[in-house]
């Protein structure tokens, strides 16, 4: 949990089916919101990782993320590129830097993040780490799923875990933009 107090700027992006909340520091993307979500789900996270932060409106500093997630969500973007501000403990940042290497279409278990980090036997760890992921899609903790292919838990419920996998599915094949 970052103590410092800081600006952390929100908009509501309207894209797949339903809308979701997204927020930035002046660092980067720190949020992206369960689909269908009230606001709520934002001030409470604001509350615990940002204690005594700002929540300001403004759409058009958050234009760059919201195009990047639009296009992803349209199957033109495999990969983001936008800044992030991960806010987490060390062990999070080692998870969700593991997240963000698994490629675009595939799905990988919770036992093989735990493996890939060397740590095999902190898999629920891995999956409290995963669980705490505050960037859904840019930080795709979709694609880990349980050891026997089934789709476990998600932040931003099953049905949009479903969606996703099933929009990189039928988008695996190349893209004219990355």
């Amino acid at each position: 949990m970052k103590t410092d107090q800081v600006e952390i700027y929100w908009t509501l992006l309207d894209g797949m089916d339903g809308h979701m909340y997204i927020a930035a520091t002046t660092t980067g993307l720190c949020f992206v919101g369960s689909q269908n979500k009230s606001f709520e789900e934002l001030t409470e996270w604001v509350k615990k990782h940002y204690p005594g932060s700002s929540l300001t409106e403004n759409k058009e500093k958050l234009k760059y993320y919201v195009d990047e997630i639009l296009e992803y969500q349209q199957g033109k973007r495999k990969t983001f590129t936008c800044p992030i501000d991960l806010n987490g403990t060390a062990f999070q940042h080692v998870v969700w830097e593991a997240l963000r290497e698994i490629p675009y279409g595939q799905t990988t278990s919770y036992s093989d993040i735990a493996n890939k980090i060397d740590k095999p036997t902190a898999v629920r760890a891995v999956g409290a780490a995963i669980g705490a992921n505050p960037l859904l899609i840019t930080v795709p903790c979709h694609r880990v799923v349980a050891k026997n292919g089934s789709l476990t838990g998600y932040r931003g419920g099953l049905e949009m875990k479903k969606q996703l996998l099933e929009l990189e599915r039928r988008g695996s094949g190349p893209l004219s933009q990355t």
